[in-house]
């Protein structure tokens, strides 16, 4: 049975596939507590491929961000900024706070303002810009305000300067990986086609789908188990010493001091059931 009062998760990516990437184990987690789920790009991603044309790949990715919100039953948006060229304009930061009213979050994730991709960064950024004005009943007057604002929270990244990560919450995924595996599977243009090709490894994925399948649970794993080695003391204190040593797949979020506080009764609401 769904929750009488099911939490909302809302997730501002650059990219159709930045929700799954970072956040996937805890999208399905919340899906299997009948929570609702929105993953939202705010590029339309296309100029993600080495061969396919912008019209073409745009409309591609559109229909794999809604194939692999369906694995779990999420909702999906893919906004038409170009990718790319994603900027923190006042036009995008407007958007983003309807959509935050309209959506009334709980909990928003998006990425770190020191991210690689300067799609990360600008989404970041906008979220930041927004967080305050979203309870302003004057900016963007058409949409109701909020009473309060969301939870806040940074997806991981590796990038050190200006700034590490801070790991304020560590998930053991572990039992999600392969929902993560079958979401990230949907993005078939970026997993099996444009991601091996930045990384010089195209010619190692197979042709078929179950090997596609296979490989990409390797390929994922050994990126997911950087980012548990990463914050291995935080999965202790969370999980116990002999759990916490034997984690290999994480998920890390670091809370924006823009957002509500995550405080204990946050904390407990918001991800106490996943260390059940």
């Amino acid at each position: 049975m769904p929750p009488a009062e099911p939490l909302r998760l809302l997730i501002l990516g650059a990219h159709p596939d930045d929700a799954e990437f970072h956040a996937g184990g805890l999208v399905s987690l919340y899906r299997q507590r009948g929570h609702l789920v929105k993953m939202v790009s705010l590029s339309n991603g296309a100029a993600g491929h080495h061969a396919l044309a912008a019209e073409v790949l745009a409309a591609i990715r559109r229909g794999e961000a809604a194939n692999s919100a369906a694995v779990v039953g999420a909702a999906s948006e893919v906004w038409d900024y170009p990718d790319g060229e994603l900027q923190p304009t006042l036009e995008l930061r407007r958007r983003v706070i309807r959509e935050i009213r309209g959506f009334r979050p709980d909990l928003l994730l998006t990425h770190r303002t020191n991210d690689y991709h300067p799609d990360h960064r600008a989404a970041g950024q906008v979220v930041q810009d927004a967080s305050f004005m979203v309870r302003v009943p004057r900016i963007v007057p058409e949409v109701p305000a909020l009473q309060r604002d969301p939870v806040v929270a940074f997806m991981s990244d590796p990038f050190t300067k200006p700034s590490p990560l801070k790991a304020d919450v560590v998930l053991d995924v572990t039992a999600q990986v392969d929902t993560i595996v079958a979401m990230l599977a949907s993005h078939r243009s970026q997993v099996f086609e444009w991601l091996p090709w930045l990384e010089g490894i195209l010619d190692r994925v197979p042709g078929d789908d179950q090997g596609r399948r296979t490989w990409l649970r390797g390929w994922f794993a050994a990126k997911v188990r950087q980012r548990a080695d990463r914050c291995r003391a935080e999965l202790i204190a969370a999980y116990g010493e002999a759990r916490g040593r034997r984690i290999g797949f994480a998920e890390v979020y670091e809370i924006s001091e823009y957002g509500s506080p995550l405080d204990a009764a946050a904390r407990e609401r918001l991800f106490g059931f996943v260390f059940q």
